[in-house]
């Protein structure tokens, strides 16, 4: 499972560099994961991209694309991915690709094991209104399943650098660097995202998961689904900013349950700057609220001796 190989990751990054708290294990991981590198995680983390990425361009850039046979539509493909909404129907239509040429170049990058599909749990309304006539945009909906990146590295390096490519190239690094203080949080969003259900997994672990994954339809997206073989749902979402989390994203998390005709057992929420006290006093068995010293509980079995997900070989 992939969510087993971001573990791999997670973990062989911290036995690796050992950072200092669990808030920096996850904003250097979102950068440098995958790799076998020795990461000092007390400089800055645009200090580092400059120093190892940056001024390594060549070098890396080489590895990358020999990762994709040096073939440009593989490229534009990923690059789409990365900075879109990870649906691949918009990503095709943003590289300029039909379903066709796009499913097969999609179909090469999940072969090299540089990406994986996470499908759509979402029921198209044919289905839910099968003796009903559809409404056009109803008929017309195409439900899109989405990509994850296999390596944080990869997903950093489309994301940042290949936009970005000619500034490089010029030894030009303001840019790059200027994009990546801007985008940080978002960007290392859905690595938090991803290890945030890893997380509530672990924790569930003593029951079967029937399914787990986010949500997404046509108007609502929740970051985690989870459905127990006991009949337990757990619901939660992930907050990568610098804001605590309040009241409100509750009561909107609610909303969106409501909207989907689902009562969880659990709501769960993940955040990097904690909670409101009004939201810390509602927390119990129908709230639970983790924060980043939490995911020290994904570290626990393991040895630094049996790590070995790196995405470019010795």
């Amino acid at each position: 499972m992939a969510n087993e190989k971001l573990l791999d990751q997670f973990r062989s990054f911290y036995f690796k560099n050992y950072p200092d708290d669990m808030e920096t294990q996850i904003s250097y991981f979102a950068v440098f994961g995958g790799l076998n590198w020795q990461i000092d995680t007390t400089q800055p983390i645009s200090s580092l991209i400059q120093t190892l990425i940056l001024e390594n361009f060549d070098e890396l850039d080489a590895k990358v694309q020999e990762l994709i046979l040096h073939n440009e539509t593989n490229r534009r493909l990923l690059k789409a991915l990365a900075i879109g909404d990870r649906r691949i129907f918009s990503a095709f239509n943003k590289a300029g690709f039909n379903n066709g040429n796009g499913g097969a170049i999609l179909n090469f990058l999940q072969e090299k094991g540089l990406i994986q599909l996470e499908y759509s749990r979402e029921e198209h309304p044919r289905k839910l209104k099968e003796k009903s006539k559809l409404k056009r945009e109803e008929a017309r909906h195409r439900i899109s399943h989405k990509v994850l990146f296999t390596y944080p590295f990869i997903r950093f390096w489309y994301y940042f650098i290949v936009p970005n490519i000619k500034n490089i190239q010029e030894k030009n690094y303001k840019k790059v660097l200027y994009d990546f203080e801007q985008k940080q949080n978002n960007y290392t969003s859905l690595v938090y995202e991803e290890l945030s259900e890893v997380l509530l997994n672990y924790h569930l672990r003593d029951s079967p998961i029937l399914s787990s994954g986010s949500y997404w339809d046509a108007k609502i997206e929740i970051d985690i689904l989870t459905l127990m073989q006991n009949g337990n749902i757990y619901v939660g979402e992930c907050k990568w900013t610098n804001h605590k989390i309040n009241k409100k994203e509750l009561h909107k998390l609610k909303e969106k349950c409501e909207r989907l005709s689902i009562e969880p057992t659990q709501i769960v929420f993940f955040s990097k700057r904690g909670y409101s006290k009004e939201l810390m006093g509602l927390r119990g068995a129908a709230l639970s609220l983790y924060e980043s010293g939490d995911f020290k509980a994904l570290l626990k079995k393991n040895s630094r001796e049996n790590i070995t997900q790196n995405l470019f070989s010795e």
